[in-house]
């Protein structure tokens, strides 16, 4: 059954936090990871771009780079005022 991109992204956003702290995700471990939980007809390639795309412009996630880019939650600076 296909899935919509919100769908696709909501699943990426609860993966990557959950593996926050733990495993740093990278774009494609994220594409790889849906088409195998939705399977191959249910989301390609193009769907899982775009929903990381809503996820970064929304501010949910940010892109870092360590020597390769990983999607993660945005981190609060130690001397920000909340």
């Amino acid at each position: 059954m296909a899935k919509t991109v919100e769908e696709v992204a909501d699943a990426m956003y609860k993966m990557i936090a959950e593996a926050q702290g733990i495993k740093q995700l990278k774009p494609m471990d994220l594409v790889k990871a849906m088409r195998q939980l939705y399977g191959e007809e249910g989301v390609d390639k193009k769907m899982c771009k775009e929903a990381i795309k809503i996820l970064i412009n929304s501010g949910k996630c940010v892109y870092t780079y360590f020597g390769g880019s990983y999607i993660e939650l945005p981190h609060k600076e130690g001397a920000a005022n909340d």
